[in-house]
């Protein structure tokens, strides 16, 4: 049985970050739930939450949430230069890289995290529709991408685990 690793500070603030901006790993394993309960019966929370925190562990998946939180809060601050700033903003639709960065995510636990992620990116369930309510006064141009991603990952990980393609102690 693996020891769990130390919980290193780009892990705690990755975490704080996404606290801050209102994000629990409740919300976010609900949409691993959204995602997988019709493919696994009895799916429960409690193996969603695994699952989100096992994906947070990951340095890629960290230095995504610190990159695009940051880029978020720098937006609402109005410390971008233009045209970036206006892009960021209001979330264009032909700005990418908020994507790209989710890619990276989504792409820790192979190609299904892409289904996943491209199919609950245009559903928006659960805390994905309140991070795109552009009423709120807040910025998650990359935010929303990111929690997508991170439920997108999570689930690929079950996916995976289910199938017996990954060690559950040691991913």
């Amino acid at each position: 049985m693996a020891k769990d690793k130390k919980v290193t500070e780009l892990e705690t603030t990755a975490r704080e970050w996404l606290a801050d901006r209102g994000v629990t790993i409740d919300d976010m394993a609900e949409l691993v739930h959204y995602l997988q309960s019709q493919y696994h019966d009895d799916l429960s929370m409690e193996e969603c939450r695994f699952n989100v925190n096992r994906v947070l562990k990951k340095r890629e998946v960290q230095n995504a949430i610190i990159t695009g939180i940051q880029m978020d809060r720098l937006a609402e601050k109005k410390m971008l230069e233009e045209p970036l700033q206006t892009t960021i903003e209001i979330d264009e639709g032909l700005y990418g890289i908020d994507e790209i960065i989710a890619f990276s995510i989504v792409n820790v636990y192979g190609s299904i995290g892409f289904t996943n992620y491209g199919y609950i990116d245009k559903q928006k369930p659960g805390i994905l529709k309140q991070l795109n309510d552009k009423s709120s006064g807040k910025c998650h141009t990359f935010l929303d991408d990111i929690v997508g991603a991170i439920a997108a990952a999570a689930s690929s990980r079950l996916a995976h685990s289910i199938a017996g393609d990954t060690d559950t102690e040691e991913d």
